[in-house]
């Protein structure tokens, strides 16, 4: 994905943090209105990173799925409490025997932004063009050998292989139904069925976009809602806070644990959630000897990110998180400086040897890859290695990381796109010329056939399916040394006293759902 740097992390350990009590700048913004008062019920979101990469819903793969979620809708929608999907678009659905034939009745009624109808040629259509542009999460639907449109508000999916096309079609990624005939790409216009339509755009704008209620949606506006949408884009956690503070934004996507502790004595509301979201950092295999790679591995302070957090992130145990099938425990690493040290001196490198000069690429305005960089920097100078880390936006470190020009370490938050753990080893593991997502550039014949057979185990043999995803893991982290997993995030928001019925959903990471909910005072 994309940059699944979305989340400002936390802020952190005595002598290392970035102070929580100093001031960050507000930028030059649209306007310094509150974020709710009376005769206004907009929901201000805060976000560290600019909200828009990609407006188009076949394509999109980034920072966008926070605007995108409230505009457009799937079929299904995954509920972590349940751990089920549940109607949206579709209001039932059966399988046959084997897993292969779908069919799915849709909701009547339901309109696009456009005034077109909703119905199963149009389900039909958006799929289709997903599958045909190709974009990043397009894969979603590979098991897909046809499309029947039965009547208006049935479509039939005929499979070429088992797939669990239910949750599939609650992926946060590539399973937006959407008109085909609307301007998609442009900002202007777009082919949603959701609550909220694009109200305004402003590419660079402190107040990047901002989303209206869309009168004809088909679940209606009876009774207390959010209007309006603003996303409003703060790159300093200290600049969030304050804004949160003044009531100039509605939710903070992630403060620190300082700054989290305070908003609770201030008594605003916050919610503590684990994620599906963690952070990798891939190492360029094409340029670094693997034995370098496995001591990067063993010189990151894994407790000491994870007690400065003060529980804001978790030890991680292989590439799958918690909950997810594919998680395999006994994975978690540990620093070992002693290892490393030797493994540098084997590559011809380490104390009393030659310096390693390497360069890593990381998100701007992230305290936890901060720290993260402070405490790699200061482990690696101790090993005769000179770390120069450079803080980018993602559009930035994405292009670097794909250009000529590539670094040698590549750190970035990943999280599933339907709650199912392939999409680790698809996108981010599976050779890829040239590189979207790829960005360890690891190229393995073997990893990719087994990675290519993970769907068709986990619809048929879950069993061997735990099997496989384990192995995968152990030769991707520990063979190839190919990334370290240093944490699995925990979501930690603040939000404002009033609001009410958020519910945090980690199938659709960062994501707030504002129509549902209610307005404080």
């Amino acid at each position: 994905m994309r940059t699944t740097t979305r989340a400002v992390a936390a802020l952190l350990a005595a002598g290392l943090a970035i102070s929580a009590c100093g001031g960050g700048k507000v930028r030059g913004a649209q306007t310094n209105q509150p974020a709710s008062q009376a005769g206004d019920s907009a929901f201000v979101y805060a976000s560290n990173l600019d909200v828009i990469t990609d407006w188009d819903p076949a394509a999109s793969s980034s920072n966008e799925i926070i605007a995108l979620q409230n505009i457009y809708e799937t079929l299904t929608k995954y509920n972590p409490a349940t751990k089920k999907v549940e109607p949206r678009l579709a209001t039932s659905w059966t399988a046959d025997a084997d897993g292969r034939k779908w069919t799915f009745k849709l909701r009547e009624g339901v309109k696009f932004h456009t005034g077109k109808t909703m119905d199963a040629d149009a389900v039909k259509a958006a799929i289709e063009r997903t599958r045909k542009k190709k974009g990043y999460a397009a894969y979603i639907w590979d098991a897909v050998k046809s499309i029947k449109v039965v009547d208006p508000t049935t479509v039939e999916f005929t499979l070429s292989q088992a797939a669990p096309l239910d949750l599939i079609a609650s992926s946060g990624y590539g399973a937006y139904i959407y008109d085909t005939a609307a301007d998609l790409a442009g900002g202007k216009q777009d082919g949603g069925t959701g609550p909220y339509v694009i109200g305004d755009w402003q590419k660079g704008r402190e107040v990047e976009l901002t989303l209206t209620a869309f009168d004809g949606y088909w679940g209606g506006w009876d009774g207390p809602h959010y209007k309006t949408m603003r996303f409003r884009v703060s790159p300093q956690e200290t600049t969030t806070w304050q804004l949160l503070q003044r009531g100039e934004v509605t939710y903070a996507e992630r403060l620190g644990p300082q700054l989290f502790d305070q908003a609770k004595a201030a008594g605003l509301q916050t919610s503590e959630t684990p994620s599906f979201q963690n952070l990798l950092v891939l190492f360029n295999t094409g340029t670094m000897d693997v034995k370098v790679r496995r001591a990067l591995q063993q010189a990151i302070d894994y407790d000491g990110l994870v007690a400065a957090a003060k529980g804001a992130i978790a030890p991680a145990s292989g590439l799958v998180p918690e909950g997810l099938l594919g998680h395999a425990a006994g994975l978690t690493p540990k620093q070992d400086l002693a290892g490393a040290e030797a493994l540098l001196k084997e590559a011809g490198y380490g104390p009393g040897g030659k310096q390693l000069t390497l360069t890593m690429t990381y998100a701007q305005g992230d305290s936890d890859q901060q720290l993260l960089t402070t405490l790699l920097t200061s482990a690696l100078a101790k090993l005769n290695v000179k770390l120069n880390a450079t803080p980018l936006s993602w559009n930035a470190q994405w292009d670097q990381g794909k250009g000529k020009k590539r670094q040698d370490l590549f750190v970035m938050y990943w999280y599933p796109d339907y709650a199912d753990a392939y999409s680790w080893f698809l996108n981010v593991f599976r050779s890829m010329d040239p590189p979207s997502f790829n960005l360890s550039y690891l190229k393995d014949d073997t990893i990719d056939k087994e990675i290519d057979a993970l769907p068709g185990l986990a619809a048929t043999d879950r069993a061997k399916a735990e099997t496989a995803y384990a192995n995968l893991q152990k030769q991707i982290i520990q063979e190839q040394a190919a990334v370290a997993v240093p944490y699995v995030q925990r979501y930690r928001r603040a939000y404002a006293a009033g609001v009410s019925g958020y519910v945090d959903n980690p199938a659709y990471p960062s994501v707030v759902f504002a129509y549902d909910l209610k307005p404080g005072k």
